[in-house]
C-alpha cells in the first residue's frame, strides 16, 4: 500500500513537473518570450483568437519550441519505457533500446537515403532510418532465433547486428561522402530534434503511448521474467509469446524515435536504474515512474543542448551521454556501497 501511494504521488509529481518544464522550456532561447506568452500561443491555436504576439515569435513558439519540446518529452518516455522492457526480458542491466541493432540499422538506412541519393525522393531521411531500423532488427530476431532464440542468443546477435551495419554506415560514408554530406550525417547520427515536426509529435507520441499502456498490461508477465524463462513459464507465463510481442514492440518505437532524433543514448540505459531507486522493481510501478522521468530528463538535456553553446547546436546525444555517464557511474558505486 505504501509503494502505490508513494507511485501515484510520484507520477502527479512527475506530471506537475514535466507540464511545468515544457512550459518554461519553450520560453528559454533567443527571442524573449514568457510562459503567459507561450500559453497564449497555444490556446489561440487550439481555441481560435489571438495571441497578442508578433507572427514571428508565434511561429517561434508554435512552430519550432513546442512541438521540439513535446518530441523530447515522448522520445524520453519511449526510450526509458524500452529500456525498462529490454532490461528485464534480457535479464541484462546493461541492455538499452539500441541493443537490437536498431540505432545501427537506422544509421546506414539515413545514409544510404542522404549520401547515395536512393529512396531521397519518396522516403527521406526519416523514412530511410525507419526502414533501415526494422531491417537491422529483422536481422537480429532472425539470426537469435535461428541460434536457439535464448536472451544470451538475442544479446550476442545484437552485438553482431551492430557491428554489421555500423561498419555498413562507415563503408558509404568513407567511400562516398563529401566533407558537407559527412558532417550532417555525423551531427544527425549523434541525436538532434532541431528538425522536430508536428507530425514527427504524433508518431512518436502515440507509440510510446501504445507502447506504454501495452507494457503496463504485461506488467506481472514482465515481474515473472526476473526468475528467469523456466520459472517464468512455470508461472503460467507464455514466454515466447510475450517475449516476441514485446520485442517488436520496442523495436517499433525505438526504430520511430531514432527515425526522427537520431541516436540518443543513455537515457533508455540509465532512466530505469532511477526509477528503480524510486519505487522498486514492480514493473506496474515501475514503468510509468521511468517514462515520466526519461520525458523530464530529456526536456531539460534538449534545452541545454540548444542553448549552452549558442549560437551552435550540441547533438542531443552527446549532451545525454555528457550527464548520463556520470549519473551511471554513481548508481554503479551506489550498487557497489550497498553490496
Amino acid at each position: 500500500m505504501i509503494l502505490v501511494r508513494r507511485t501515484w504521488f510520484l507520477s502527479l509529481l512527475g506530471l506537475v513537473i514535466l507540464s511545468g518544464s515544457v512550459a518554461v522550456a519553450v520560453t528559454i532561447g533567443p527571442s524573449d518570450i514568457s510562459p503567459s506568452q507561450a500559453v497564449d500561443v497555444v490556446r489561440s491555436h487550439l481555441f481560435g483568437g489571438s495571441s497578442g504576439l508578433t507572427p514571428i515569435k508565434e511561429a517561434i513558439v508554435w512552430n519550432l519550441r513546442l512541438p521540439r519540446t513535446l518530441l523530447a518529452a515522448a522520445c524520453g518516455a519511449g526510450l526509458a519505457v524500452c529500456g525498462v522492457i529490454l532490461q528485464s526480458l534480457l535479464r541484462n542491466p546493461l541492455a538499452d533500446p539500441f541493443i537490437l541493432g536498431i540505432s545501427s540499422g537506422a544509421s546506414t538506412g539515413a545514409v544510404v537515403v542522404v549520401i547515395l541519393g536512393i529512396g531521397a525522393g519518396t522516403l527521406g531521411l526519416a523514412g530511410g532510418a525507419f526502414i533501415g531500423s526494422l531491417v537491422a532488427f529483422g536481422i537480429v530476431l532472425l539470426l537469435a532465433t535461428a541460434a536457439g532464440g535464448t536472451t544470451d542468443r538475442v544479446v550476442l546477435a545484437g552485438v553482431a547486428g551492430t557491428q554489421l551495419f555500423s561498419a555498413l554506415t562507415s563503408f558509404i560514408v568513407f567511400t562516398s561522402a563529401d566533407a558537407e554530406q559527412t558532417r550532417g550525417v555525423l551531427f544527425w547520427l549523434l541525436g538532434s530534434l532541431a528538425n522536430a515536426s508536428w507530425t514527427d509529435v504524433w508518431i512518436v507520441s502515440g507509440l510510446a503511448l501504445l507502447g506504454l499502456i501495452a507494457c503496463i498490461a504485461s506488467a506481472a508477465s514482465l515481474d515473472a521474467f526476473a526468475f528467469g524463462e523456466t520459472s517464468a513459464a512455470s508461472l503460467g507465463v507464455n514466454v515466447t509469446a510475450i517475449r516476441a510481442s514485446l520485442l517488436i514492440l520496442t523495436a517499433l518505437m525505438t526504430a520511430a524515435i531514432v527515425s526522427t532524433s537520431g541516436a540518443i543514448g543513455f537515457v533508455g540505459l540509465v532512466l530505469p536504474h532511477i526509477a528503480r531507486i524510486l519505487v522498486g522493481t514492480s514493473h506496474r510501478h515501475l514503468i510509468p515512474i521511468s517514462a515520466l522521468t526519461g520525458a523530464v530528463f530529456l526536456v531539460w538535456v534538449d534545452t541545454a543542448a540548444r542553448t549552452v553553446i549558442d549560437p551552435q547546436e550540441l547533438p542531443v546525444g552527446v549532451a545525454t551521454a555528457l550527464i548520463g555517464v556520470p549519473v551511471f557511474a554513481l548508481i554503479l558505486l551506489r550498487g557497489t556501497a550497498k553490496a
